[in-house]
């Protein structure tokens, strides 16, 4: 579909041309601690189409955020072409391997071909603090972003997107390229119409292999992980895996394979138990989940390759596929919340005392509407008619689950604030800035910390005979640097680990996986019997 490059205005970019402002590119911009010695000299890359970036290219607004850098608009001097430039900071770049992980993503984005579905690499920069890497620009939105505004994707719309994501593993294993961090968010649309294309983003991870070659380094995002990555002994048909993810993802909206730790994520995987029970898989096709299936058989040398996949019939006859919506994501929202803990059921009490009336004010609505009595609570029965007239088809089972996780006095109601706090978890309210407020309402002597005794000072009221039990679990949870206590960011990472997996995905660390693969040896969840060493 070509490029997805956008020309501003002449007004707009004569306005960013003509600005005097400090070289944006370099690793101090916006620092408090400025480097004195100007810079790292450590070289990354080996043939950079140049050093000084600022020459070339105008520097926009901040796209995205990642662990090791920052990607921002930037615009062409001489043609007013907009693209966006992956600046990664040096600073950043700690050890050989993430050196080396920038080289063999510049090399693999050089190597592959041009291919509709995957972003172009524009240019290559570097000078003595940073990495800068020019891409097409995809303004359409994150996968996973589509997912969540539609709810589910019908089956023909799953389809299409899961051939493009299979043709693009075919291209890279076709050109010795495994990518080994397929996910939704690694996949933007290259602008916001519904036929844009969807480009494959992100190669930090992908690595080049040979016929037969096995790797063992665990890598990758945890929901998206094959069981064989777990075990350190794999190769490029755990891309299929990740695909399989995704399409299960595509068609009911949460990832096969959950857990509230990863632990219990990476156990899952290994036992590899699909569910194919619950809403909406009764109204999805035979063979839709016969491809499912096939994608996500733990055994990678029965696995599906590529080209079988394509080759499968629903991805054949996907223009035939159905068409109708498969439900909402809410009942996913409902189990997520279910299985949240004391800590995270507290926390979004604070976040939604501390919403504003705008922010409530649809929320009481919704409330005034099921409390038919008027007595300032509702019941299962008032739950399930309200949330059937506010048009959720909700289960049964699934209504009890959330009658459950939000009754926090257990007297079979849910009272408004049990009501909102709800509410705030299934509309996806808490932002950074209401986080901070639930975080500070724990923090009573604002050490930067929630210790033991503020959790259980917090938790008090909960009325639990085990609460200690509780505090323990919490604490051996979220507490990830184990010191005893709860930092801020160890704090927010716990939130969206249950309200958003996707967010979660990106917070773990080579050095992290490693010592769970260990824990998993140790604790026999990894039966390596039957598998080849």
């Amino acid at each position: 579909m070509g490029n997805c490059c956008a020309t501003p205005s002449t007004t707009d970019f004569e306005k960013k041309k003509g600005k005097n402002k400090p070289n944006p590119f370099s690793l101090d911009y916006g620092s408090s601690n400025p480097s004195g010695n100007g810079g790292y000299k450590t070289t990354v890359l080996e043939n950079p189409t140049g050093t000084e970036i600022e020459k070339t290219y105008v520097l926009g607004k901040e796209m995205g955020r990642g662990e090791f850098g920052i990607t921002y608009m930037c615009t062409d001097k001489s043609t007013g072409e907009v693209f966006a430039c992956k600046s990664i900071s040096k600073k950043k770049l700690r050890t050989r391997i993430d050196i080396e992980d920038v080289k063999r993503e510049v090399e693999i984005m050089k190597h592959m071909p041009p291919h509709p579905n995957i972003v172009s690499l524009k240019g290559t920069y570097e000078d003595d603090n940073a990495v800068h890497l020019v891409m097409e620009l995809c303004e359409g939105g994150e996968l996973f972003d589509r997912i969540v505004a539609r709810g589910h994707y019908t089956e023909r719309a799953a389809a299409g997107v899961t051939k493009t994501i299979v043709e693009v593993i075919q291209m890279c294993h076709k050109h010795g390229v495994m990518h080994r961090d397929l996910k939704p968010e690694n996949f933007l649309f290259a602008n916001k119409k519904e036929t844009a294309a969807l480009k494959a983003i992100d190669f930090g991870l992908s690595v080049f292999f040979k016929p037969g070659e096995r790797f063992n380094e665990i890598v990758g995002s945890p929901y998206y992980m094959a069981p064989e990555v777990l075990k350190r002994n794999y190769g490029p048909e755990v891309d299929v895996w990740s695909a399989g993810v995704i399409l299960y993802i595509l068609l009911c909206g949460v990832p096969p394979f959950w857990a509230e730790t990863e632990q219990g994520v990476a156990q899952a995987i290994i036992k590899s138990v699909v569910d194919f029970k619950r809403d909406p898989w009764p109204k999805v096709s035979d063979t839709a989940k016969d491809l499912v299936k096939k994608m996500l058989n733990p055994d990678p040398k029965l696995r599906l390759t590529a080209q079988e996949v394509l080759d499968h019939p629903w991805i054949q006859n996907a223009k035939k596929a159905p068409n109708v919506s498969l439900g909402e994501t809410v009942k996913a929202r409902l189990k997520q919340f279910s299985v949240m803990n004391k800590l995270k059921k507290r926390a979004l009490r604070v976040i939604a005392e501390h919403l504003s009336a705008e922010e409530v004010a649809g929320i009481k609505q919704g409330f005034d509407l099921m409390d038919t009595n008027k007595q300032g609570k509702i019941n299962l029965a008032e739950l399930k008619a309200g949330l059937q007239k506010l048009g959720h088809q909700i289960a049964d089972a699934d209504l009890q689950i959330l009658m459950e996780a939000g009754d926090v006095d257990k007297d079979g109601f849910l009272n408004y604030g049990e009501f909102v706090a709800i509410s705030v978890h299934l509309r996806k309210m808490g932002n950074d800035d209401h986080l901070k407020d639930a975080f500070a309402f724990f923090d009573k002597n604002q050490s930067g910390y929630i210790e033991v005794e503020e959790l259980r000072e917090a938790l008090a009221d909960e009325d639990e005979a085990n609460n200690e039990e509780v505090i323990s679990a919490i604490i051996h949870d979220v507490d990830t640097d184990k010191d005893g206590k709860i930092s801020f960011e160890e704090f927010t990472a716990m939130m969206k680990a249950g309200t958003d997996w996707r967010k979660a995905s990106r917070q773990y660390s080579r050095e992290r996986y490693n010592n769970l693969s260990l824990k998993l040896f140790q604790d026999a969840s990894l039966d390596l019997g039957n598998e080849e060493r």
